[in-house]
Order: structure tokens, then C-alpha cells, then sequence
């Protein structure tokens, strides 16, 4: 990876994931993105107006290259090739890793020293811990712990990732699959559907990336319906990916559910919605 001398910050910045583009944007940076993702979702300006250069599993060396950029952000080994072929062209490259809430928070202060914005940066890190714990508290107060199943894909079935497993977690909720949500590669995660009927969870959630979650799929499921269990589907965009949102968004989907699961609401267990951003 190549480093940055301690006095110079990149003016010119091409996003390979989504998370970065909105952790740029808070910490002010806005004007020195010159490249998004596809796939980018927040902001929503960020979206409508730079100049999209890659997909998050496909990219092409030429079109990030071609806005010019002195740094290109990445995120996990999917997007290492390609950042690889960035760096031997001499183009700085930073590639993130993280799949835990700890992460988010390292890379918003990582972000912070890369652009110059470190008070910034801590703000916003308060900021999402502060309503971590506000849903923590709130979440003490639930009459029970719902078991819960995340599904991250249907073809194999595939359980939460880690931070997802962790919101679950913080809302309250018993992730059934807790000891595969840290395991690495994707298909470590796989389950069985038979799997999911002894874990008997009382909450199925699911967001199936690139793809709507089909609630009536699911139930249809042989033994499903028997579960008797609520099932709600979370939009992609405001969970898998991490940064945020996953925790803005991401993680008020899960209390909501959550709190549905057990008979009661958020509210009523003392808990205020944070202010979004788009």
C-alpha cells in the first residue's frame, strides 16, 4: 500500500464502496470526490452527481483512471485485484477490511487522518456510539429476547455477517447463528434450512444483496410456516454495508423488528429516532 507523505492529503478521491463516499461526505470532503461506486447509496447526492467508475465486483482500471484520482478506497479482498492494478499504476490505494462495529468506527477515524479531518471524524464516532447505546438501553427494557435469524442470501442460505449479528445483538435479539456471523469467506456462513428450523428463531430477517427479500418465499418454505415467526426484510443498502448507515439506519431496521417481535415498540421502551441524513 502505498503511504502519503505526513504533510500532503489527496484532493482527489475515487470510492470503490459506498461506505467511504458517506464517511467522505461527513467529514466534509465532499468536493474532493471525483469517483463513486455504482453501487453507492449515501449520500443521495453523492449518487446523482459524481461520476461512476465501478461496480463493487467488477471495475475496469481505465474508467477509475480517468477522473484523475490521487487515492482510490476499496473495501475487502473482492476489491484488492482491482485495487492492486491501481497501485501499479501509481496511484495510492487504501483497502478496507473491517466486518465489525469496531471497524466502522476505525475506518471513520482512519478517514478522518487521511483527509485531515480528525475532529470531524471523532465527532461523527460519538455520534454512532451514542446511538448504539441509546438502543442498548432501550433494549434492556424489552419483556424478552427474540431469537432471530438474519438470511444475507437464499441460494445456499447464508446467515448475517458479523456487524449485522452484532445490531442484532445491541437490539435486544438473539442471533441463532452468532458463532458463524465472524467467519470469512462468504460461503462460511452457508446454513441449512433444516438448521434454521432447529434453531426455532421467533424473528426472520433478511436482505438479500442486489436483490428484494421475498418475505412469501420464505415462509413458503417447507417447515417455515410452522415457526411461526415474524418475517420483515431490511433494504441492503441500509445494513450490508459497512459503515454509518449500518448503524444509523441498519440498526433502528433491527430494534424496530426486534421490538415487533416481542410485543412492543420502540418508543415505548424510551427510545428517540436519530435525525437522517440523505
Amino acid at each position: 500500500m502505498t503511504l502519503f507523505p505526513a504533510v500532503s492529503f489527496p484532493q482527489r478521491i475515487a470510492s470503490l464502496s459506498t461506505e467511504a463516499v458517506d464517511v467522505l461526505y461527513r467529514l466534509g470532503a465532499e468536493d474532493r470526490v471525483v469517483g463513486v461506486s455504482g453501487y453507492t447509496h449515501y449520500p443521495r447526492r453523492a449518487r446523482e452527481t459524481k461520476p461512476k467508475v465501478s461496480g463493487f465486483k467488477t471495475g475496469k482500471l481505465e474508467k477509475i483512471l480517468s477522473v484523475q484520482p490521487d487515492l482510490v478506497i476499496g473495501y475487502s479482498h473482492v476489491q484488492r485485484r482491482l485495487l492492486d492494478e491501481v497501485d501499479l499504476a501509481g496511484v495510492p490505494t487504501r483497502c478496507y477490511h473491517h466486518r465489525n462495529l469496531a471497524g466502522i468506527h476505525e475506518m471513520v477515524t482512519d478517514l478522518g487522518e487521511l483527509v485531515g479531518a480528525r475532529p470531524q471524524a471523532q465527532a461523527l464516532s460519538r455520534h454512532l456510539l451514542a446511538i448504539q447505546a441509546q438502543v442498548a438501553v432501550a433494549a434492556s427494557r424489552l419483556p424478552f429476547k427474540p431469537r432471530v435469524y438474519f438470511e444475507e442470501w437464499h441460494t445456499p442460505l447464508t446467515c448475517g455477517i458479523h456487524w449485522v449479528s452484532e445490531l442484532i445483538t445491541l437490539a435486544g435479539g438473539v442471533d441463532v447463528f452468532a458463532d458463524r456471523a465472524p467467519l470469512d469467506p462468504f460461503s462460511a456462513r452457508a446454513v441449512t434450512p433444516e438448521e434454521v428450523l432447529q434453531a426455532q428463531p421467533q424473528l426472520i430477517l433478511g436482505s438479500w444483496c442486489g436483490q428484494r427479500f421475498d418475505t412469501e418465499a420464505v415462509q413458503a418454505r417447507p417447515g417455515f410456516a410452522a415457526l411461526n415467526a415474524l418475517v420483515l426484510d431490511i433494504p441492503s443498502s441500509d445494513i450490508l454495508a459497512p459503515g454509518p448507515v449500518a448503524i444509523e439506519r441498519g440498526l433502528v431496521w433491527v430494534f424496530d423488528a426486534v421490538c415487533r417481535a416481542a410485543g412492543t415498540m420502540p418508543e415505548a421502551l424510551g427510545f428517540t429516532r436519530p435525525e437522517l441524513s440523505e
